[in-house]
């Protein structure tokens, strides 16, 4: 962001066209390295309705730059409830293993390694768009001395891309939680602008978090953790399917990211 105040017509323009955060926004769109004509370009793309974000071309999230780009899911900034809850765990792990599964940009796994650098991070995505988008966006943050080769970011559904043999110590699940029939009550940036793969759960909103739950255990280390975003409603229902697989699930909550997550920790 700039330094001075936003251009007073510019923030008129964003309120104008419905953008709640219009002097924030402007202030971005007034630090982007273009020239006049490009910047007006964006603009226009704004009050059009696009997602800030991939006009852009990154979210920040957890204080990096995560690269975004069309129909790939951006990063919620509620979302890093999940990392603090993954870290916990991670914490007392010499050198974690961690997945990211179903990556989307790798916000959630790129979060966790600048934090534990030294950890091993797998991540995968059925959306070819967000593997790629995930590989730059782990890949810049630099091999480190402990593990060179220390991130994964594979293509397939949710566990299949994975080694067999291949222990977990943390997994993090943003799976999509949004019934089918409410996609369309979604804000547009998100309804028009994200493949619908990363945002459709089905009839109740809990198909794939179901399969993610199911085969978690077989690649979790005891004592490994599961992390899974819920909606508020939702949660009690994904504390109950973590528990019919054997996990020890709790409820977290963090009222100032209007957040909720389900952790499942195997015995």
């Amino acid at each position: 962001m700039t330094s001075t105040s936003p251009d007073p017509g510019l923030v008129a323009r964003l309120r104008a066209a419905g953008c709640v955060f219009a002097e924030d926004e402007a202030a971005l769109l007034e630090s982007a390295p273009v020239s006049a004509l490009e910047r007006e370009e964006m603009v226009v793309r704004r009050a059009a309705g696009e997602p800030l974000e991939l006009i852009l071309g990154w979210a920040e999230f957890c204080g990096l730059r995560i690269r975004v780009a069309p129909g790939v899911f951006v990063p919620r900034q509620r979302s890093a409830l999940m990392v603090e809850l993954a870290c916990r765990t991670a914490e007392r792990i010499a050198a974690p293993k961690v997945l990211d599964l179903g990556c989307g940009a790798g916000a959630l796994g790129a979060a966790i390694a600048a934090r534990r650098p030294e950890a091993e991070v797998w991540a995968t995505d059925i959306d070819p768009a967000a593997v790629e988008c995930a590989r730059g966006n782990l890949d810049k943050l630099g091999a480190t001395a402990f593990r060179p080769r220390n991130r994964r970011v594979l293509l397939g559904d949710l566990y299949d891309p994975l080694p067999h043999d291949l222990e977990l110590d943390v997994i993090v699940a943003n799976a999509p939680y949004v019934p089918s029939d409410q996609i369309r009550n979604m804000p547009p940036e998100a309804r028009d602008h994200e493949h619908h793969v990363a945002l459709d759960g089905g009839a109740d909103g809990l198909d794939v978090q179901r399969r993610v739950i199911e085969q978690a255990p077989k690649h979790l280390a005891a004592g490994g953790v599961l992390v899974i975003e819920a909606g508020q409603e939702q949660a009690a229902v994904t504390a109950s399917l973590m528990r019919e697989q054997g996990l020890v699930a709790e409820i977290h909550h963090d009222e100032d990211l209007y957040a909720t997550a389900v952790t499942g920790t195997a015995p």
